[in-house]
């Protein structure tokens, strides 16, 4: 359910907006959206796991608290960080 070492390090590369940027909105975005990801196909496969749920809607709600300030700070970003992570069609 978690995300490797690995994989969060190639999240941080990829959506940073400076060298050693690991808290910007869309890093921190970036990497709930994998773990939502990753809940949700377990959640496919234990459908009865009510923790997990929980914590899946808490961490979407997070990611859309980030997303909204996002969108009020620069949405520009907003909308470039959308389409790279293909949230919204």
């Amino acid at each position: 359910m978690s995300i490797t070492r690995e994989r969060r390090a190639a999240l941080i590369a990829e959506y940073a907006t400076k060298p050693g940027d690991t808290g910007s909105p869309e890093v921190q975005v970036a990497i709930m959206s994998e773990r939502i990801a990753n809940l949700t196909e377990h959640l496919k496969a234990h459908p009865k796991d009510n923790h997990s749920r929980r914590g899946l809607l808490m961490l979407v709600g997070q990611r859309r608290a980030l997303l909204d300030y996002l969108k009020r700070k620069d949405s520009a970003r907003y909308e470039s960080l959308i389409k790279r992570l293909g949230l919204r069609y």
